[in-house]
C-alpha cells in the first residue's frame, strides 16, 4: 500500500463517499514480480490504482473485487501457473501469489479508508507504516483494521491501544520488530507458538485472522564524494535507487556546478570531517553507503580512515589495482585494522566493462546493490537457476554510532 502514496492524494476525491476494494498480495512464494504488501485500489465503477503482477492477474483480481464490493465480504484467492489451462488467469514467471481483498464501504467510517487519508499526507520520503487486520470469514467486521504509525523507527507496540487489543505476547513483539526495521510481512493469528512473520509466503497460505505489516523508513543515504564526471553521474543512479544523496566536495568552485544541481543536498567540506560530523550527529546509520571517487590521496586516505571506522552498508573508493594497494599499505600504516579493510570495495563497482560515467555508475551501483543482497551471485540470469526475485529482510533499524584493473582510472 505505502508504493500507493504518491498517487493517493489525487485519487482520494474518487474515493470519497463510495465504496471500493483493497486487493494485497499478503502471501508470495517462487518466482514473482512484487512483494507481499503490494496493494492495489479497485472502485466500484472499475477505475484502478496500482498493479500486483505487472498485468497477470489484474482482469481476475478487478473481477473479485467487484464480487467483494458486491456482498461486502473480504476474501482471497491463490494465483499460480496452471499448465493444464492456458486460459486460466496466473502467473506465467511459475510462481504463486496470494491475493487478499477488503471491501471498503461508501456509506461508513471504516477504518481502512481513514488510514488511507491519513498516509496519503505523507511525503514520498517520509516515514510511515501501516499495520492492518486481514480475514476472509465474516465480511468486514473481520478485516479491514487498520492502525496508520507516523514514526515507524522509535515505535512501541505496547503503547498503541488500538493493536495491544487484538495482538498479545510473541505476535505483538513480531509486528513491532517488523515496524522498527522498515519491514513488510504478514503475522499470522492462529493461536499460540503460530508461524512467524514471513515476507515471502513459505510458511504456507493466509491464516483466518493475519496482520499485515508495512513499514517505511526514512531513505538511505548515499555520500558521494567528489565533484567529478563520475560524481555527476552517479548522483541520479542513486537517487532512482531511493537513497537520499548528498555530494561532498572540499572545492566550491567544483561543488557549485549546475550539474549536480540532481543531489539533494551539495556541502562543500573536507570529506572526512563532514563525515565525521554526520556521524557524531547520529545522521548515518547501518544503511549509509559511501562512494569515494575523489581518486586524491589527500582526501581519500583520511575520509576512508573515518568511514572504515563506522558500521556502514557500503564503503567504496574508486582507483586502479596499483592505487589500492598503495592504498591498503596507507590505511594499515594509519593503524586501521585488517578486518577493517577487507570491508573496503576497491576497486569500486562490478566488472562490467564500463568506460564512460554513466557506464561506471551503473557499475557502481550493480556494486552496491550486490553487496547488500547475499543471494546475488552477480552471474547472467540465464546461467542460474531457482527463483529470481530474492527479496532480501530489510536493514537493520538505525544505529547510535556514537555509544581489478578498471578502465576508468
Amino acid at each position: 500500500m505505502l508504493d500507493l502514496i504518491p498517487s493517493l492524494g489525487a485519487w482520494l476525491p474518487t474515493l470519497e463517499g463510495r465504496q471500493f476494494a483493497v486487493a494485497t498480495i499478503a502471501a508470495a512464494s517462487g518466482s514473482v514480480p512484487r512483494p507481499v504488501g503490494t496493494s492495489m485500489i479497485i472502485t466500484a465503477s472499475g477505475s484502478v490504482l496500482g498493479s500486483l503482477s505487472g498485468g497477470c492477474v489484474e482482469g481476475a483480481v478487478v473481477a473479485l473485487a467487484q464480487e467483494a464490493m458486491d456482498d461486502g465480504g473480504a476474501r482471497r484467492k491463490t494465483f499460480g501457473f496452471s499448465a493444464a489451462d492456458a486460459f486460466a488467469a496466473g502467473l506465467t514467471c511459475g510462481g504463486e501469489l496470494d491475493i487478499h481483498i477488503q471491501p471498503v464501504p461508501g456509506d461508513t467510517a471504516h477504518p481502512l479508508r481513514t488510514a488511507l487519508q491519513e498516509i496519503a499526507q505523507s511525503d514520498p520520503d517520509q516515514p510511515v507504516a501501516l499495520v492492518r487486520t486481514l480475514g476472509t470469514g465474516g465480511g468486514s467486521a473481520r478485516g479491514g483494521g487498520a492502525v496508520v504509525v507516523p514514526a515507524p523507527g522509535t515505535f512501541r507496540a505496547a503503547g498503541s491501544p488500538e493493536l495491544s487489543a487484538v495482538l498479545h505476547g510473541e505476535a505483538l513483539m513480531q509486528v513491532e520488530s517488523l515496524v522498527r526495521s522498515g519491514g513488510a510481512g504478514v503475522v499470522r493469528l492462529s493461536g499460540p507458538g503460530g508461524c512467524p512473520p514471513d515476507r515471502d509466503g513459505r510458511n504456507g497460505r493466509l491464516e483466518e485472522r493475519a496482520v499485515l505489516v508495512e513499514s517505511r523508513l526514512a531513505p538511505p543515504r548515499m555520500l558521494v564524494f567528489g565533484a567529478n564526471d563520475f560524481g555527476a553521474a552517479l548522483v541520479p543512479a542513486a537517487r532512482l535507487l531511493g537513497y537520499h544523496v548528498t555530494l561532498v566536495d572540499a572545492r566550491p568552485a567544483f561543488a557549485g556546478q549546475p550539474r549536480f544541481a540532481a543531489a539533494h543536498q551539495v556541502v562543500t567540506d573536507w570529506p572526512h570531517r563532514y563525515l565525521a560530523a554526520e556521524a557524531a550527529a547520529g545522521r548515518l546509520d547501518s544503511r549509509t553507503v559511501a562512494a569515494v571517487l575523489t581518486h586524491d590521496p589527500k582526501f581519500d586516505l583520511p575520509l576512508l580512515e573515518a568511514a572504515l571506522a563506522l558500521d556502514l552498508a557500503y564503503v567504496g573508493a574508486m582507483g586502479s589495482r596499483r592505487s589500492h594497494l598503495q592504498r591498503v599499505g596507507d590505511l594499515l600504516g594509519a593503524g586501521v585494522p585488517p578486518e577493517r579493510i577487507s570491508r573496503l570495495h576497491s576497486p569500486i563497482g562490478l566488472d562490467l566493462g564500463a568506460v564512460t560515467p554513466a557506464e561506471v555508475a551503473v557499475s557502481i551501483t550493480a556494486g552496491i546493490l550486490a553487496a547488500r543482497t547475499r543471494a546475488a551471485s552477480c552471474m547472467p540470469l540465464r546461467d542460474t537457476s531457482g527463483s529470481i526475485h530474492q527479496y532480501a529482510a530489510p536493514a537493520p533499524a538505525p544505529t547510535d554510532f556514537n555509544h581489478q584493473e578498471i578502465a576508468w582510472t
